[in-house]
């Protein structure tokens, strides 16, 4: 085993599961909703961004950007029309909901495109590599780690540094203050589920490019993005890229010693940390 490259390519695929985490992680932090769809989402982005480079001929890059808009509306008309209604005080109805959700996209997705697995090509990008002293890394796991980062930077500013952010912070301390101030905490809400449909649409150009993916293996990603949550700290975006690589790399040595491991050994490593972090790595006060 060479210790050094399985570390390498657990990092990168932390980069993978933090894109999934990071729109959870986003919407958790501002309206306390644990999104059980958002795994059956980031699968129905993949799958239009499989549309759109099947019929369109479109690169899956391009066809990314495309879809961006696409999700945001759907994220937006989701949470305004249908998730707003389920919020409150209790968690249940807002879990209860989302999960009839997954099941609607799931059995969906299934109607629309079968049960087969589908893969989006990438063309020459799937199989180039980037030296890295004793070791190689492959172009794609190089972008999907380079645009967690991005991402991250990206959220942190937009809620640090700007006035929409200051009404998200807002919001999420207290909607009825904030509502008292002008703000309308329903469209901030669908406005911060919007955003992170495009977050979920840049993790599915990632899924859909590196693994096969088929309507119902929203679940799974749904598992990977949540104990990314959790294990880096619940409404920390640094957090849960860390969360991520400590995901990614107990994958990778799992696999390392012996295939059969790999899922096992990032469920190990999340046990882990809950046993001597229970609030997780990085975690911020939620009320």
């Amino acid at each position: 085993m060479n210790l050094l490259d399985t570390l390498l390519q657990g990092v990168l695929l932390g980069g993978l599961y933090a894109l999934f985490a990071a729109g959870l992680s986003l919407v958790f932090g501002i309206m306390r909703l644990v999104n059980l769809a958002h795994g059956d989402l980031i699968v129905l982005a993949a799958f239009v961004i499989l549309v759109l480079v099947s019929a369109l001929g479109l690169h899956p890059f391009v066809a990314a950007v495309v879809a961006a808009p696409l999700m945001f509306a759907v994220g937006w008309l989701l949470q305004f029309h249908l998730l707003n209604r389920a919020l409150g005080k209790d968690m249940m109805p807002p879990l209860l909901v989302t999960f009839g959700l997954s099941i609607v996209i799931q059995n969906g997705l299934l109607e629309g495109f079968t049960a087969d697995s589908r893969r989006v090509s990438a063309g020459w990008l799937e199989t180039a590599s980037i030296p890295l002293g004793p070791v190689n890394a492959g172009v794609m796991p190089v972008l999907t780690f380079a645009s967690a980062i991005l991402i991250i930077v990206m959220l942190n500013q937009l809620i640090y540094r700007t006035s929409v952010g200051r009404a998200f912070r807002a919001t999420s301390d207290d909607p009825v203050t904030a509502g008292l101030m002008g703000i309308q905490p329903k469209r901030i809400f669908a406005l911060a589920t919007g955003l992170a449909m495009v977050v979920v649409t840049i993790a599915a150009l990632y899924l859909g490019t590196r693994a096969n993916f088929d309507p119902t293996s929203g679940p799974a990603r749904l598992i990977y993005a949540f104990e990314a949550v959790i294990i880096g700290g619940l409404g920390s975006l640094w957090g849960t890229l860390a969360g991520g690589i400590i995901l990614g790399v107990a994958q990778t040595l799992g696999a390392a010693i012996n295939p059969e491991w790999q899922i096992l050994s990032g469920h190990l490593a999340f046990l882990l940390v809950l046993l001597f972090k229970p609030r997780g790595l990085f975690p911020r006060a939620v009320d």
